[in-house]
């Protein structure tokens, strides 16, 4: 009984996405499938064959294994698998479930006001994880988790603040002015 491998991974409509193969021996052939169609084949000595789903889409590193799909499209959403030669009891076939997530939303900065804090709270509507930074023009006292940041009361109100939202190769921002928090 062949080891299963299986990761779910998600790209970015519209982005490039390179399958995350780690595979430590030289390889003499290649089959990836989606959804147990062949995709891409390649044998030693030969130029790698695409078949039509990924015809000029498509890029296969004979070295590595791994596969690159360009310009992810919402029907790349698909379970992809890896089998390849020399193949022993333990090269597991490898799988890959692929979702195509929309790019996040511009993000929306919220204040809210305690006693002696604001509180700034950046969001983007999307699916999976996303890296938040922020970046002040001047303010250096303040403690951010993750999408919230603490500043203290008597912050400049004509300060301008932006979060960063980003994911894979996407990045978006918004910027904001303090004067907001104040009524």
């Amino acid at each position: 009984v062949a080891n299963i491998h299986c990761e779910e991974v998600f790209g970015i409509l519209g982005e490039n996405y390179t399958f995350p193969v780690k595979i430590n021996e030289t390889l003499v052939e290649i089959i990836w499938t989606k959804n147990k169609d062949k995709i891409a084949e390649w044998e030693e000595q030969s130029q790698p064959v695409y078949f039509p789903s990924l015809r000029n889409r498509g890029s296969l590193n004979n070295e590595t294994g791994s596969l690159t799909i360009f310009n992810l499209e919402k029907n790349d959403t698909a379970t992809y698998a890896l089998e390849y030669l020399p193949f022993d009891e333990n090269n597991p076939v490898l799988t890959f479930i692929l979702t195509v997530l929309d790019p996040p939303s511009e993000p929306t900065i919220s204040c809210n006001v305690s006693d002696d804090h604001l509180v700034l709270t950046c969001a983007a509507d999307f699916k999976g994880p996303l890296a938040y930074s922020w970046d002040f023009s001047s303010i250096t006292d303040y403690k951010q988790w993750q999408n919230v940041v603490f500043l203290r009361k008597n912050v400049d109100p004509s300060e301008k603040v932006t979060c960063f939202v980003e994911v894979s190769q996407t990045a978006k921002r918004s910027e904001f002015s303090l004067a907001e928090c104040f009524p």
